[in-house]
């Protein structure tokens, strides 16, 4: 590691940006390098392949190269990438058309109540993932959501985020993100009821 790279690895990532925006390609490798992981691992997930993964992850710090001079850090670097990354996503999704179901009855998201009180799928996602025929089970089943709700789902039961970081990252109202989480959790759970049957029944005889 020469000099020059210890001190990029040491700045944090206001500087970085400021040097990257100052057409420093190597603090831009170095924002990349602390990224590329979270955006990588996020195609995984939307795309269950790593050529897609990998596609995506080249074409959002490709379009996050080309638009730095644009980007007014008023949220985190990692946040804007997100963005970049999700809309992507959703555009080759489109292209592709890989999500053919659709959900019956879906009105306006943004006027749509959202009721935490009727259970979900799961009360843990997570939870649930040790258990490798359910985590199969479940890959297949996230796959056949529609992508506006897959994205939104992934976002916030598997990457974590918060329904306000969501409402950022894909200029969403709060409203939208909240309705689409609970009805792509509505889904998953309908899709998984069989599984927890007849889990249950197994396990009472």
């Amino acid at each position: 590691m020469t000099t020059d790279t210890k001190l990029l690895a040491e700045l944090d990532e206001k500087g970085l940006l400021r040097r990257a925006k100052e057409n420093d390609y190597e603090a831009f490798e170095e924002l990349v390098r602390r990224n590329q992981g979270k955006i990588y691992n996020l195609g995984l997930k939307l795309f269950g392949n790593r050529e897609d993964a990998a596609d995506l992850l080249q074409e959002t710090f490709l379009k996050a190269y080309n638009a730095l001079r644009q980007f007014e850090e008023k949220s985190a670097f990692a946040t804007w990438l997100y963005r970049i990354a999700t809309n992507l996503a959703f555009m080759k999704m489109r292209k592709k058309k890989l999500h053919m179901v659709r959900f019956t009855g879906v009105g306006n998201d943004a006027d749509e109540p959202y009721n935490p009180e009727v259970p979900d799928w799961s009360d843990n996602p997570k939870a649930h993932l040790e258990n490798q025929e359910l985590k199969t089970l479940l890959e297949k089943t996230i796959e056949t959501l529609p992508c506006k709700y897959k994205t939104v789902f992934v976002l916030h039961d598997i990457e974590g985020f918060s329904t306000q970081e969501i409402s950022r990252i894909l200029d969403l109202s709060h409203a939208a993100v909240k309705s689409r989480v609970h009805r792509s959790r509505l889904f998953l759970r309908d899709k998984l009821a069989g599984y927890f049957n007849a889990t249950a029944r197994t396990g009472a005889n």
